[in-house]
């Protein structure tokens, strides 16, 4: 297999990113795709001249395309991840696998016995700086780990509409978090507590009984401590780090900007540049390094890195926080 030829479903932003990075990739080719809405799937047809189809069905029953990745609606993503499955397609979704883990659960039992990969898309495994943090815990740089903590703040609130929909902050924005928290602690927390309110926008609370603030305090059953921070609005940009720990050391994975650059005057010392805008830029690499990972599950025939459990039990871990939220205590994980 010279390149892996790969369809599209969904074309709307995250979409459109995925495609031009499948059209750049040198193990990859583009070879279709599908949206809902014809005006997305063909703009994103003309840009990278692929066809656009007019059903997923097309896509699932074509024998010149290999693997599938899925950006579309949230809630269509079960309904994709089983067609793929069902057609033999090597699958890379888009998080979460859905909002409701009960139907996520349902999914896994249909699922039980599938040899087909499912790679989910937390790109931020990837990411080089992430990966190198958690290289140093694995080549025992800085001892036993004792302390993760995950920074994750947007430059500003999505829109009104984006949060209807959005499924509440734990499972929208906080979901890549867990899975970080996941990676780097190494195994898995049992304890969970959090707190949360609309310290931007009281609106987001009181009428969509929603968050844009909130932390987060996980324990593991060795007794790994995990914080993690959000905000959907820091007003100096899009701030990403991870910061572990150990008893001999520490090591942590910056924040992402256009250049070094330091400048120094009479006015202003250690003038830096600005973080990267969000998340497409911040993460580029990561989401390269992530298509990168996906063809050699396919072309190797191995298994992902990370899959469609990893998904699962991130979700779980979101449930829980809303658990806490309710209850106000540290809960214990439900699997």
């Amino acid at each position: 297999m010279d390149k892996v030829r790969i369809a599209v479903l969904g074309c709307g932003r995250i979409g459109q990113m995925h495609a031009k990075n499948i059209n750049l990739h040198e193990k990859t080719q583009l070879s279709c795709v599908y949206d809902i809405n014809s005006e997305f799937a063909n703009k994103v047809a003309t840009d990278f001249n692929v066809p656009a189809v007019n059903n997923d069905q097309e896509i699932f029953s074509n024998p010149d395309i290999d693997a599938i990745l899925i950006s579309s609606a949230t809630n269509t993503h079960i309904e994709f991840i089983e067609k793929s499955v069902a057609a033999k397609k090597p699958v890379l979704c888009e998080k979460p696998i859905d909002l409701d883990i009960k139907l996520v659960n349902e999914c896994a039992d249909r699922l039980k016995g599938n040899t087909v990969p499912i790679q989910l898309g937390f790109n931020r495994r990837f990411d080089p700086g992430h990966q190198s943090a958690k290289q140093s815990l694995i080549d025992g740089e800085i001892g036993d780990l004792h302390q993760c903590i995950i920074t994750s703040r947007d430059p500003g609130l999505p829109s009104w509409e984006y949060l209807q929909g959005s499924g509440g902050q734990f499972r929208d924005m906080t979901i890549h978090d867990f899975d970080l928290a996941r990676f780097m602690l190494g195994e898995e927390p049992i304890k969970v507590f959090a707190i949360s309110n609309a310290l931007i926008n009281p609106k987001i609370k009181t009428e969509l009984n929603d968050s844009d603030t909130l932390m987060i305090i996980m324990e593991t059953k060795s007794g790994k401590q995990c914080h993690i921070n959000n905000s959907r609005s820091a007003s100096y940009g899009y701030d990403q780090r991870v910061e572990l720990f150990g008893s001999e050391g520490m090591t942590i994975s910056e924040n992402r900007k256009p250049h070094e650059v330091r400048k120094f005057n009479a006015d202003y010392v250690d003038k830096q540049a600005p973080l990267l805008n969000f998340f497409i830029e911040r993460y580029q690499e990561a989401y390269m390094h992530e298509i990168t990972a996906f063809a050699e599950v396919v072309i190797n025939k191995t298994n992902p890195s990370v899959d469609f459990e990893d998904g699962r039990k991130a979700l779980v871990l979101a449930e829980t926080a809303y658990k806490s939220i309710q209850s106000g205590k540290m809960e214990s994980i439900d699997n």
